[in-house]
Parts: structure tokens; C-alpha cells; sequence
């Protein structure tokens, strides 16, 4: 049985509140965040030697609409697996097998003899890949006090859209070349590496004691938890270290004396969710407003990011101008997630999530019309700035709505969506893009992106300095 503190917050979970921020999730948040990198290098990087690939003639716009779908299916099974898996393997086991399983198959993949082989490698990739960002965002929410919980979500969202000028600069500079293999497969193999290496770091991460607490295993919880407060002791200067300790010794005490009067309270904070609980009030509003919010932000969201250099390719830009302006517009990437640092404790989610999806919108439009390079690099831009902004704000905000014994199901489930809405607006966007032009592609990007601030605006709870615990009631 869970004890709980007298406002139904469990006392591991308060614990973990009255943390000072320090070293320790300065270092947690960097070795997740190397996770997220590969997420974002995985999307990016077929965006960008998609267009290669199409103006080689390897692939054809059709079987690079199959790639990107596949890819996203692939997405969309490991959400499912590991995503909703992770409730019960754990945050850091789940990290692990991903980041095997992505990092063997992107690997075969940048040998894949032809078009068919690579769709399905991207598949088998796309399952390794798939849940990364749902268990990076549960893992981050059970593990940073609730003060700065958007502020780190948004850190590892800033730190993984790095990877977008990178990969934009390795296709630049390797694609036109041919050393042993051709260059495109190299960027591939950059990323196969560099995943196994983040494995590798990712093992001095601890589990997440929330998550043992909801499994019973309150031991390993409280031996977690007290070390934590051993090194925020540690690293204190002499005046706060004092304080820190009153602090902790007087909280341990009021929480031993209140357990034997109120530990019946929340008693169902250590019992096991189960995933028709999201189909129950209070989280079927919360389910039912996530699936339709995920459906429709993907279409906006990576219509964008997935196409931009096809789109150009396809006004009649060349490839190599197709390349130069989309590693400029990609050089903003982090600069959303960085903006997202500074205002996502200070401004509610709910209403800045809803402001970026109209301003994307709006934006998108004058990429799809305008045809000087400036205004085309200029609106790509902002529509990046944007976007990733908006991805940093809804990756915190997701993994808010549901409780620790559900809170990855909920996530892994409702995200899962998004990868599924990837894969038939992959298709769509490939059929609308050849019937109807670049401007009607954008025009449904557009549509889509309302229809998000629609959603969270009428159905989105506020979330913004609310304990985890409390926002689950």
C-alpha cells in the first residue's frame, strides 16, 4: 500500500517535489535527452535524403510516400508496444530495448539493395524508435519537481531538435558524394552509431520511483529517492545544507505521524492501471481529446517537417537549392524548443498550445505561395520555429493527464494515434500533392491545425505548477 500525504500526494512523490533542482537533474536530463536527439535525427534525416533519393531515381514520389508511411507504422506498433509497455517493464527498460532495436535496423538500412528493402527496414527501425519521445516525457514528468516540469520537458525537445541542422549539414555535404557506399547510406549509419552509443550512456540512469512506488516495490523507491536527497545534500553549500536537512528530516517525520491516520487515503495509487481505466471517468474526456488532437497534429505537424524538401523539388526548385534552403530554414529548429524553456512554467499550456497551432497555420499558407527565396526561407522558418515550439509544449502537456500507474498506457495509447495519422496522411499528402499542387497540401496542413486549437481550447484541462498526483483526480 502506497502512503500518502494528507492532500493524497504519495510520499515518495512529495519527496521528489521538495527536491532542489542540482546536478543530478541536470545530468538526467542530459543523458534522456540523447534519446530524444536520435528521435528527431530519424524524422529529419528521411525528410532530407528523401529528396536525394527521389532525384537519383531510387525512389519514386510514390515509394517515398510508402517509406515515410512505413516508417510511421513502424512508429506507431512500438508506441503501442513499449509506449503503453513501459507501465509495466519501466521507464529505463523500455529505453534500452528501443534504442537496440532502432539502432540494428537503421543500421541494415543503410544498405538496403532497393526501395522495397528500405520500406521495410524503416519499419522494423520505426518500432525502436516509436515510443521514445511517450517514455521520454513520462520518464521526465515522474522525475522532475512539478515547478519545472514543462521547463525540462521543453530542455529535452530543444536538445533533440539540434539534430535537424545537423542532419540537414551531413545530407548537404554527403549526399552528392560516394565513398565506399553512397553518401546517404553514411548518414544512416551516423545515426545507427550514434543511437547504441546513447544506449550506452543511458545506463547510469536510475528507475523512475514513482513508477516503483505503483508496482509496490517501495524499497527500491525509497533507496532511489534517499540518494537523491543524499547528493541534493552533497552538493549544497554549507549554509543550505542545513536547512535541506531540517527540511527533509521534519517532512519524513510529518509524513510518518500523518500515514498512521490518512494512509487510506489514495489508496489506489499503488494499485495497477489497466487500460480500459482510460475509458472511465476522469480520463475518458482526457483520452478521447488526445486521440483527436494526435490525429490532427501529425497531418500539420510532419506534413511539414517530413515534406518541405519535396515540396520545393516539386514548385521547381532545384535539388541542390531544394537542400540549401531547407538546411537554412532547419538552422531555427532548437531556437522553438529554446523559447519553449523560457515560457512554458510561465505561460499556461493549454492557451500557448493553442496559439502555436493557429500561428503554424497561418504560417504554412505563405511557405506554400510565395516564391522569392527569401520569403520562402524566411516563412520555412518561422513555420519551424513554431512547430517545434508547439512539440515542446505538447510533450509536456500530454504526459500531465494521467496518473503514474497509467500515465505511460494514457500517453503511449493517445500518441500512438499520431503515428497512426502519420501513416495515411503520408499517403494523402502524396496523392493531394500530385492532383492538387503544393497550395492545396498546405491548405489541408492548415485545416488540420485549427481543428488542434479547436480541440485543446474547448476540452483541454490547465495543467501549468499542478502535482502530477493532483492533476490525475
Amino acid at each position: 500500500m502506497t502512503i500518502s500525504t494528507a492532500d493524497g500526494v504519495s510520499r515518495i512523490a512529495a519527496r521528489i517535489e521538495r527536491l532542489p533542482l542540482g546536478s543530478f537533474h541536470r545530468r538526467f536530463i542530459a543523458l534522456v535527452s540523447l534519446g530524444g536527439w536520435f528521435d528527431f535525427y530519424d524524422i529529419y534525416m528521411m525528410a532530407y535524403i528523401g529528396a536525394t533519393l527521389q532525384h537519383s531515381g531510387f525512389l519514386t514520389l510514390q515509394q517515398f510516400s510508402n517509406v515515410i508511411a512505413a516508417g510511421f507504422f513502424g512508429m506507431f506498433t512500438g508506441t503501442i508496444v513499449f509506449g503503453m509497455g513501459s507501465d509495466r517493464m519501466g521507464r529505463r527498460s523500455a529505453f534500452v530495448a528501443m534504442l537496440l532495436i532502432y539502432s540494428a535496423f537503421t543500421l541494415a538500412g543503410a544498405f538496403a539493395p532497393s526501395a522495397s528493402w528500405l520500406i521495410v527496414l524503416r519499419f522494423f527501425a520505426g518500432i525502436g524508435i516509436g515510443a521514445e519521445l511517450v517514455v521520454i516525457d513520462t520518464y521526465v514528468s515522474e522525475m522532475v519537481p512539478s515547478g519545472a516540469r514543462g521547463r525540462y520537458v521543453a530542455i529535452t525537445q530543444m536538445t533533440g531538435f539540434t539534430a535537424v541542422p545537423i542532419v540537414a549539414i551531413l545530407v548537404r555535404l554527403l549526399a552528392p558524394t560516394h565513398f565506399l557506399i553512397d553518401g546517404w547510406r553514411w548518414v544512416m549509419v551516423i545515426g545507427s552509431m550514434g543511437a547504441a552509443l546513447a544506449w550506452y550512456f543511458r545506463r547510469r540512469l536510475p528507475e523512475s520511483p514513482r513508477w516503483l512506488e505503483s508496482r509496490s516495490r517501495h524499497d527500491e523507491a525509497e533507496k532511489i529517492v534517499a540518494a537523491l536527497e543524499s547528493e541534493s545534500l552533497s552538493g549544497a553549500s554549507r549554509q543550505k545544507t542545513a536547512a535541506l536537512r531540517s527540511n527533509f528530516e521534519t517532512a519524513a517525520q510529518c509524513e510518518e505521524s500523518a500515514a498512521h491516520t490518512e494512509e487510506k487515503v489514495n489508496v489506489g495509487l499503488a494499485e495497477r492501471g489497466s487500460f480500459l481505466e482510460l475509458w472511465r471517468p476522469p480520463y475518458r474526456r482526457r483520452t478521447i481529446m488526445l486521440v483527436i488532437f494526435h490525429a490532427l497534429q501529425t497531418i500539420g505537424y510532419y506534413g511539414f517537417a517530413n515534406w518541405a524538401p519535396t515540396f520545393l523539388l516539386r514548385r521547381g526548385v532545384s535539388l541542390v537549392h531544394s537542400l540549401n534552403y531547407t538546411l537554412l530554414i532547419a538552422l531555427v529548429s532548437p531556437l522553438g524548443p529554446a523559447l519553449a524553456v523560457l515560457t512554458s512554467d510561465r505561460v499556461e499550456r493549454k492557451w500557448a498550445i493553442v496559439t502555436m497551432a493557429l500561428l503554424i497555420a497561418a504560417l504554412g499558407l505563405g511557405f506554400a505561395f510565395w516564391s522569392a527565396p527569401v520569403l520562402i526561407v524566411a516563412s520555412g522558418a518561422l513555420v519551424t520555429l513554431c512547430s517545434n515550439w508547439f512539440s515542446a509544449l505538447l510533450h509536456a502537456y500530454q504526459s500531465e493527464l494521467f496518473p503514474t500507474r497509467l500515465r505511460a498506457t494514457g500517453v503511449g495509447f493517445t500518441y500512438s494515434w499520431s503515428r497512426l495519422s502519420a501513416v495515411f496522411s503520408s499517403l494523402l499528402i502524396g496523392a493531394v500533392l500530385v492532383r492538387g499542387g503544393v497550395g492545396a497540401v498546405f491548405t489541408l496542413l492548415a485545416a488540420a491545425m485549427c481543428g488542434v486549437a479547436l480541440v485543446i481550447g474547448i476540452f483541454g484541462p490547465r495543467t501549468n505548477r499542478i502535482a502530477l498526483e493532483q492533476l490525475a483526480r
